[in-house]
């Protein structure tokens, strides 16, 4: 009996068996909860088909066939021929088929010769299963067109670029409207196969021991400025240097060498140029401007990387000046600043989720040459922009604007995208200013700091829906053919687009007010009935998630995460945390988050990457959580008891209110995706006629793999991405961004990929172009990963450019 137990058939049959209890304990636990009969039905078999393989009795052979049919069938009826779908319900199931079909299992099992052929002949069903499954998953690859009509018409012969800085990359979307989008046409849809690396400089700033661990980020984000022959840029730990442009050989590096020990984000997306009306040659005429680690603002020559003397104290301005009680990294700065006619205006991030009261939200402007406060807007007092008296601190707790800013410069505009009050998951204690300008877009004047108007895109916003990024603007023929109208489209970390016109504020596709779950709810808090609903738009948003739409390497882990779907608590998009476990899809991180989407201001189309993968938020009282050892107890602000950080980033001990927050990726026992793919896409939407162009996945599972490795087969599944593209006037969309270290080119009109690069670490930026001093394009990206993602972490940044004689 042992010695059949050890051979082919007996250890074949017992792991079918084990499959088939498996099947039978946890199906019946998910029948319960009102999900699908099929597992306890399919269990029976697959445990009697095992049995009686381990038995060596044909009858189990033919049994696990027809357990195999009837499971394809059920996974079409599901989900279709989505390839990828069908991967967890039949690629395992296939592979033990095609084990069994093998001669070391038919022998022993079919006596007769004449039963061994058929058994071997029927082994092409589990072949043509696996086949099938692929074949499928990647005719998903695949473009989608909705509409193409105005993508696939060539660049405009009137289209003119007239800014004079045409061959520079002055802010992050390189200009301050927010295009990213690039007039030089070197490369082209014909070229760009015949991109190569052209130079690498490897900044030496990587993560320090115990970086990357405890939920705390290291993440290079940066996309560096051009101005004239040079790039400038800054590191995670803040140090900023400057690079030929044409070789990438450093020119200078500064170190402001700050404590950044207590920062859980360690992250820099940019830095700022200013330049005074007149060179006359004198230090710091041109200046970079941007922010150290420990919420200070520096100036430095652009030159030189010498600290400007003029600015504040020996280069360096405090930006916790009457902000009150501001522990150790609870309030820096990720995004660059931005520098519009004689401004630097920026925010902050404020440590997430922590308690009420945090430091204030407030947005400052600041004398560029001077470094003194030109005038702070603080949205909780009487006159937002009245000067503070000694003594005197910002509002705590206020939404903060924290991702990049745009601005518009003939209207005088700045636009500031705001986040929530804190802390994110229960709002009970809010006050009318926070549930005013939570999760909304606000314009301000650039020179005196006045609000001109705002508009909200979440009401009473308890999701982390904050906006990450301010608008990009664009300019679109008028309804009746006569001049422009001049638009700005926000996107959003729900995956709505919102098209307003960006002097008033009044929405220019119709947006109306959605009813939205307010049930179940905590204790003590409020919801909105209702939500803005960009019906106008293309809604880039996730459908909601069903039964069948739950994912897994394995069918088992699959099972789990159907077992945890009908647990949870889940009513759509807007699902309230609640006491016990929410999905929350999207989350936080959103359909799309910092990085925006790029606008090609002559074709008026807009391109995004986006994401897709849902978190789960389980809420549980303060006490329960001390107790679980999540977090500890804190006597609050104005105490002497430091504060005390949570055990991991994923718990919000949301202080100073009843109830704390786990916010977790849904992820199965193996570490995959709990949701089916696609899990990121590259989509172009037509902004006059308000349609999807066309759309596709983009990424594959190359470095994403089960148990946190970084070795997969390459399954072209669309992947998670962090980071932006850009346009080019030669008809070319250009991202980093997806977790399979890749630079990738597209063709703007058909969204097809021409070409592909491999990074030497996670590519989670946004690339740019520029025309060096000799004549190339060259196309340059960070490549250093990001520690919430889990890419291969780095230091380059990588340029790529045409061959010399190709350039031409």
């Amino acid at each position: 009996m042992l010695r059949r137990l050890l051979s082919f058939p007996g250890i074949t049959g017992v792991v079918i068996a084990l499959f088939g209890l498996a099947f039978i304990g946890l199906g019946t636990w998910l029948a319960t909860l009102g999900g699908t009969f099929y597992y306890p039905l399919a269990g029976v078999a697959l445990t009697a088909s095992g049995i009686m393989i381990a038995r060596r009795q044909a009858a189990g052979w033919w049994l696990y066939l027809l357990a195999f049919i009837a499971t394809l069938a059920w996974a079409v009826y599901e989900v279709g021929f989505d390839g990828w779908q069908l991967l967890p319900r039949l690629l395992v199931p296939a592979l033990l088929g095609l084990w069994c079909s093998m001669p070391f299992i038919t022998r022993p099992v079919f006596p007769l010769r004449s039963d061994r052929r058929r058994a071997t002949a029927a082994g092409v069903i589990y072949l043509a299963a696996i086949l099938g499954i692929f074949g499928a998953g990647f005719h998903v690859t695949e473009t989608r067109f909705v509409h193409n009509a105005a993508v696939a018409a060539p660049l405009p012969q009137t289209a003119t670029f007239p800014d004079a800085q045409r061959n520079q990359w002055l802010y992050y979307g390189r200009n301050a409207a927010g295009e990213r989008f690039s007039p030089l046409a070197q490369l082209t849809p014909a070229n760009v196969g015949q991109l190569q690396p052209a130079w690498r400089y490897d900044t030496g700033d990587l993560p320090r021991e115990g970086e990357d661990k405890d939920g705390r980020e290291f993440n290079f984000e940066v996309t560096p400025i051009k101005i004239r022959d040079r790039l400038y840029l800054c590191t995670p730990h803040r140090r900023v240097i400057a690079l030929n442009a044409t070789t990438g050989k450093p020119i200078w590096s500064y170190d402001p060498h700050t404590d950044t020990a207590a920062n859980e984000y360690l992250a820099c997306r940019g830095v700022a140029y200013y330049a005074a009306p007149t060179d006359t040659g004198q230090a710091c005429a041109r200046r970079i401007i941007t922010t150290a680690g420990n919420a200070q603002m520096m100036a430095l020559d652009a030159d030189t990387g010498r600290p400007c003397d003029d600015f504040g104290d020996r280069g360096f301005v405090s930006l916790t000046d009457q902000m009150g009680d501001v522990p150790p990294g609870f309030h820096f700065i990720t995004s660059q600043p931005l520098v519009v006619k004689d401004r630097v205006v920026l925010g902050g991030w404020i440590y997430d989720n922590q308690a009420r009261g945090e430091p204030s939200g407030v947005v400052r402007a600041y004398d560029p040459v001077t470094g003194k406060l030109a005038w702070a807007w603080d949205m909780g007092r009487p006159d937002p922009t009245a000067p503070l008296k000694p003594g005197e601190t910002y509002t705590r707790g206020t939404p903060n604007g924290w991702g990049t800013y745009t601005a518009d410069t003939d209207l005088g505009l700045v636009y500031i995208p705001l986040g929530n009050a804190t802390p994110d998951y229960y709002g009970a204690a809010r006050r009318p200013f926070d549930n005013k300008y939570s999760s909304a877009l606000v314009a301000l004047d650039i020179e005196t700091g006045k609000e001109r108007w705002h508009f909200q895109t979440v009401h009473h916003d308890v999701w982390d829906f904050d906006l990450p990024i301010g608008p990009s603007l664009v300019d679109l023929p008028s309804p009746d053919g006569v001049g422009s109208v001049h638009a700005l489209v926000q996107t959003t970390k729900m995956g709505q687009l919102f098209l307003l016109d960006r002097a008033t504020g009044k929405p220019l596709a119709q947006v109306i007010e959605k009813p939205v779950p307010t049930q179940p709810l905590l204790p003590g808090d409020t919801l909105s009935p209702t939500q803005p609903d960009s019906v106008g738009m293309p809604n880039l948003s996730p459908a909601d998630l069903k039964e069948q739409d739950m994912w897994g390497a394995t069918p088992l882990d699959q099972l789990w995460c159907r077992i945890q779907f009908k647990r949870a608590i889940y009513h759509g998009q807007y699902t309230p945390p609640t006491l016990g476990t929410t999905i929350a899809y999207p989350a936080f991180d959103g359909v799309m988050d910092w990085y925006g989407a790029s606008i090609d201001p002559a074709r008026h189309l807009l391109i995004a990457n986006t994401s897709y993968i849902p978190f789960t938020v389980e809420t549980m009282p303060a006490a329960e959580a001390i107790n679980k050892g999540l977090m500890k107890p804190w006597a609050g602000w104005g105490s002497k008891q430091p504060y005390p950080k949570p055990k991991d980033f994923s718990v919000g001990p949301q202080y100073g209110t009843p109830y704390a927050a786990v916010v977790k990726p849904w992820l199965t026992p193996l570490g995959a995706p709990c949701s089916a793919p696609p899990w990121g896409k590259l989509v172009a939407i037509d902004l006059q006629t308000r349609k999807i162009a066309w759309e596709r996945p983009v990424g594959t599972t190359r470095d994403m793999n089960i148990f946190n490795t970084h070795t997969n087969a390459p399954l072209p599944t669309g992947i998670f991405s962090i980071g932006g593209n850009i346009i080019t006037a030669g008809g070319l969309v250009f991202m980093g961004a997806t977790a399979d270290n890749y630079l990738r080119a597209f063709d703007e009109a058909s969204g097809k990929q021409l070409w592909q690069a491999r990074l030497p670490a996670g590519g989670q930026a946004t690339p740019m172009t520029y025309l060096g001093g000799n004549g190339r394009q060259y196309v340059v990206i960070a490549a250093g990963g990001h520690g919430g993602l889990r890419t291969e972490p780095g230091d380059a940044i990588v340029a790529y450019a045409l061959p010399k004689d190709a350039a031409r």
